[in-house]
């Protein structure tokens, strides 16, 4: 079942309020700021009925935990996020599908907002994350997405290695990134309908989760470090992807 979260900042605000109005439950504003942003987003939550409440910036402080909130905050009631039956009655029904980004065990849900951040500006069909290895999509999330995790279609499945599986018989290319492959993103075919797997911080994929992928590719270091933060390279990979559809 789900539970409430708090959510704050204008991004965030604005595209719960454009996307998922009926998740919100309660708005909270800070008191004497009239400015024209805040102003149209207070607009918008009167129009829809949503109760606000004005507070000073200590309250909204407590509120968020002491999170940069803008001066606006939400409480919403999230949808539980589908899982793998839900993943593949999406993919049969899907007119377009040409990307799909796997997340495996993404801890920090701060990497995990870049990362559909990310996805989202990619243009990614869908987002695939282990429900029990994953963060949890907190206010956290919410706010490192700045608004995006409302536009993606996001799974959570219970078992990764298995999802992959049931994509692979969809005809679905898994392409793992893996600090320890030698072939280059670069050299790497990804103009077809593929799965992006990128793994946890620290540790990269999961043993079973690298096993099932179809192709392991690396991003090319140049300098002295040994790998990039997962929401860095993310952002590489798909791009990197959309780069070759368009040549």
């Amino acid at each position: 079942m789900s539970k409430s979260i708090i959510i704050f900042g204008f991004h965030a605000v604005q595209a719960q309020l454009e996307t998922n109005p009926q998740q919100i439950l309660n708005a909270f504003t800070l008191q004497n700021r009239n400015d024209k942003r805040l102003g149209e987003i207070s607009a918008g939550l009167h129009q829809m009925g949503i109760h606000t409440q004005k507070c000073d910036k200590q309250q909204l402080d407590k509120i968020t935990q002491n999170q940069s909130h803008q001066g606006i905050v939400i409480e919403i009631l999230p949808a539980a996020l589908p899982n793998q039956d839900g993943l593949m009655e999406y993919i049969s029904k899907s007119q377009r599908l040409n990307l799909i980004l796997i997340l495996d065990s993404i801890q920090d849900p701060r990497n995990l907002g870049a990362c559909l951040r990310s996805a989202n500006a990619a243009g990614v069909d869908c987002v695939i994350i282990n429900k029990n290895g994953s963060a949890p999509v907190n206010d956290l999330v919410y706010k490192a997405a700045a608004g995006a995790l409302n536009q993606l279609k996001i799974f959570a499945v219970s078992n990764l290695s298995r999802t992959i599986k049931a994509l692979k018989e969809q005809n679905i290319w898994v392409v793992g990134l893996d600090a320890a492959s030698e072939k280059s993103i670069y050299s790497t075919d990804l103009t077809g309908v593929i799965a992006v797997v990128m793994g946890a911080e620290g540790g990269g994929l999961r043993r079973l989760t690298k096993v099932m992928c179809d192709e392991l590719i690396t991003i090319p270091m140049l300098g002295n470090v040994a790998s990039l933060n997962v929401s860095v390279a993310t952002g590489i990979s798909l791009f990197e992807a959309n780069r070759q559809r368009q040549i």
